[in-house]
């Protein structure tokens, strides 16, 4: 009854870890789960237990970018020996609170030793006891945003066992080894930060707001001077003038963009992972292609200041004259698919370039495959205050 007693109130405590959101708090939070395998190594604990198992669930709260404050529950559980004279194993739980010395996660490499030691009270049997431990770790990032982090750690536990009748008084000493696995904040890796341009006397600033006219919005109305911190529309940590999707937050491994699966927004243009397939000299999509398609409009909708001209290219194969249609109806298809499934017709342009642009010669069937294609090149604007996106 007593150690379902204190497995609940434990159990109540890790929740509301969970349940309260990231934001609530003032300083990180991190949940850290240890199993592994534990052995006595004092006598006579050594004589009587054969290495078993240890584990502690720890909830952590950050005071500081190194020092954690740390609570949680331990169990160990020992099998008895062959030789010993009794079969009941050994078992103790204990609630401890402590603190922990860790390389912080927001640094550039994501990797973290740490130590940390902990006081405790131990419940063994029927006996009330006192105890702590030491451990060590490392740990390294399983998510780009570093909430997971995974690692192996090693623990000495040391239970004082006292003065009391009938019972064994020598102190128990543990060694626990095992994995470390911790949930907590985000530790997304800051980027470098970009200095926004800043006008000196006698570089031309009409306004006096110490910003240039060449990037000053409104020229002749002063406005707050940015030096650093620039505008970052999307939030996702990556300034505008370095975002290639300014709009739609990506990670900044993949330029600010969102990752997508068939397409790559670069700066200049939508790539393409597979090529769109038309009927037979025909300017008709194939259905295998409409997947393709519904991600470019994905990307566009994603990024509203971006806008296309959608360029149609075939092989030599044929008069010049028909593959200038066909390379015009072909980019048109395209365009009229994107129209029709939510793209502002303004923000689409077509051109056929017929045979004039080969990727590869035309005298393989390999080099006019790769000439036959469609191509998305992207144009950039920007958007005034109070423009409609």
């Amino acid at each position: 009854m007593t150690k379902t007693i204190y497995s609940t109130r434990f159990l109540l405590f890790a929740s509301a870890l969970l349940v309260f959101p990231t934001h609530a708090w003032a300083v990180d939070w991190g949940l850290k789960l240890e199993p592994g395998m534990a052995a006595p190594v004092g006598d006579p604990q050594n004589r009587l237990f054969g290495p078993g198992f240890g584990a502690s669930l720890k909830g952590l709260i950050g005071i500081g970018r190194y020092l954690d404050a740390q609570a949680g529950l331990t169990f160990v559980g020992l099998p008895a020996r062959p030789a010993a004279p009794s079969t009941d194993p050994g078992g103790a739980w204990g609630l401890g609170v402590g603190m922990r010395l860790k390389r912080p996660h927001d640094l550039p490499r994501a990797h973290s030793p740490w130590v940390d030691g902990d006081i405790m009270y131990v419940r063994t049997g029927p006996l009330d006891r006192f105890g702590f431990t030491f451990g060590a770790g490392w740990s390294a990032a399983l998510d780009e945003d570093r909430r997971l982090w995974l690692g192996p750690f090693v623990r000495y536990m040391q239970i004082v066992q006292g003065d009391h009748a009938g019972a064994d008084n020598t102190d128990a000493k543990l060694f626990i080894v095992g994995a470390s696995l911790e949930i907590g904040s985000p530790h997304r890796q800051k980027p470098k930060t970009i200095e926004c341009v800043v006008a000196e006397a006698s570089d031309g600033d009409r306004d006096g707001d110490g910003v240039l006219n060449s990037v000053d919005k409104c020229p002749d109305l002063p406005g707050p001077a940015l030096t650093y911190g620039c505008p970052d529309r999307d939030r996702d940590g990556l300034a505008d003038v370095a975002d290639v999707c300014p709009d739609a937050p990506g990670p900044i491994s993949n330029r600010g963009c969102p990752i997508y699966k068939k397409v790559v927004v670069k700066p200049d243009k939508i790539e393409l992972n597979e090529k769109i397939f038309f009927a037979w000299d025909k300017a008709e999509i194939e259905p295998q292609s409409y997947p393709l398609l519904d991600e470019v409009v994905l990307a566009l909708k994603d990024n509203r200041s971006f806008r296309v001209r959608i360029e149609g290219h075939t092989d030599a194969s044929g008069p010049d004259s028909h593959n200038q249609t066909l390379s015009e109806g072909r980019a048109h298809a395209v365009l009229e698919y994107l129209a029709k499934h939510g793209i502002a017709p303004e923000r689409l342009a077509f051109k056929g370039f017929s045979s004039s642009q080969p990727l590869e010669p035309n005298d393989t069937v390999a080099g006019r495959e790769a000439n036959r294609r469609v191509e998305f090149q992207v144009h950039l604007f920007i958007v005034g205050e109070g423009e409609n996106k």
